[in-house]
């Protein structure tokens, strides 16, 4: 029988995470939508009313620069909310996608 060996449970190395250093999990996605030429105005934003709460003013200002600028940020979190809010744009007929801010 080999004579057993020490073994080490210490990691390699350690990773300088100070308090106030912005780390990767910090940053928060961004839910990006798109211009497209299918979807009505008035429908764009009643999806923005229905999915996001966004009183029908701010819904308005979001879907008109959809429709001049290309796109328009329309939520930000975590990974996860970011996943949830471009599957129901998607089941809603949107082109949506996130991104990560820098």
């Amino acid at each position: 029988m080999a004579a057993a060996s020490s073994i080490s449970t210490r990691p390699e190395s350690a990773q300088d995470v100070s308090p106030g250093k912005t780390t990767d999990l910090d940053r928060p996605w961004v839910v990006i939508v798109w211009n497209d030429p299918i979807n009505l105005m008035t429908y764009v934003t009643y999806v923005f009313q229905k999915l996001f709460g966004y009183s029908k003013e701010k819904a308005t200002r979001l879907m008109l620069d959809v429709h001049h600028k290309g796109r328009a940020a329309v939520s930000s979190g975590t990974r996860e909310r970011a996943e949830m809010d471009v599957y129901r744009l998607h089941a809603h007929g949107l082109w949506a996608t996130m991104e990560k801010t820098e």
